[in-house]
């Protein structure tokens, strides 16, 4: 066999198993992105349409955008919107200065006990969160701030995992640079605005992202923590649409619903995947 035949045979084989990926990539997409075409199918169906279907169907005929109208309508959504973005902004700015601040003292600054506290730190991913509920719960009532902003905020300004995230990307910018600013008489302040901010951006982008998810889609504390109608965010104005606004049965309202408040962290996520991923690539990995 010759040079050139084994060349062939082993482009082919490169590209049957090109083929078989893509194939196989393709089945698991469909897959993944079937639940998102069934909600919004759903949404844009008549509600006689919808329940008239013994066996459902993959198409309709006849697209309808009343679903949406009623989102707006029969609930405060858009005050929904408000609050969330309220929630969302204010949680996720204080818990970038906290996250920041906290990763700067553990990677650059010196003082008696920082490993065992770091060490301490780190201990409490190890608790879930739902073990803290209650006493934030008692917290915030003792402190009379229930059906408020700030008690819903204030617990979540905190994360563990996003100080690991971005201690450890810190600790990767060469000490020379930190002695070299302390020698010009630069403050730590100075030198954490101009030099580590700007070159851990991609990171602090990636926690400012999934903050913004995680604020999103809070549904627990804000549950627990709001029973007034008007600091109701969208992930608990779910429930409150099922059951005050169209009903159990209106399954094409609800699916409208959720189209409408899903549809900005689609958005983000779809902007900003790539930052998303070189942001935890760069802060998982020491070098």
């Amino acid at each position: 066999m010759d040079y050139q035949t084994i060349e062939r045979s082993a482009a082919r084989r490169a590209k049957v198993r090109k083929v078989l990926t893509y194939i196989l990539l393709t089945f698991w997409a469909i897959i993944v992105l079937f639940p998102f075409y069934w909600m919004v199918l759903t949404s844009v169906k008549g509600y006689g349409a919808y329940n008239s279907e013994w066996i459902p169907k993959l198409y309709t005929l006849s697209p309808t955008l009343e679903n949406y109208r009623s989102a707006f309508t029969a609930v405060p959504l858009a005050g929904y919107f408000v609050n969330t973005v309220i929630f969302t902004l204010a949680t996720t700015a204080l818990m970038l200065v906290v996250t920041i601040l906290a990763a700067f003292a553990f990677s650059r600054l010196q003082f008696r006990g920082k490993d065992l506290v770091f060490t301490l730190f780190l201990s409490f991913m190890m608790i879930p969160s739902e073990l803290v509920v209650i006493t934030n719960f008692v917290t915030i009532t003792n402190w009379d701030m229930r059906n408020t902003f700030m008690g819903l905020i204030l617990p979540s300004v905190t994360s563990v995992f996003y100080i690991y995230l971005l201690k450890e990307n810190f600790s990767q910018i060469p000490d020379e640079l930190y002695y070299a600013a302390k020698v010009d008489g630069t403050s730590d302040l100075r030198y954490l605005r101009k030099v580590m901010i700007p070159m851990c951006k991609p990171t602090i982008i990636t926690i400012t992202i999934l903050k913004i998810i995680e604020c999103w889609n809070s549904f627990v504390w804000p549950r627990l923590i709001t029973d007034d109608q008007s600091y109701f965010l969208v992930s608990g104005g779910i429930q409150e649409i099922r059951e005050n606004g169209f009903g159990r049965e209106n399954i094409p309202a609800m699916m409208a619903a959720v189209v409408v408040i899903s549809l900005p962290l689609i958005v983000l996520f779809l902007i900003f995947r790539k930052k998303i991923m070189a942001g935890v690539a760069r802060g998982g990995v020491k070098g």
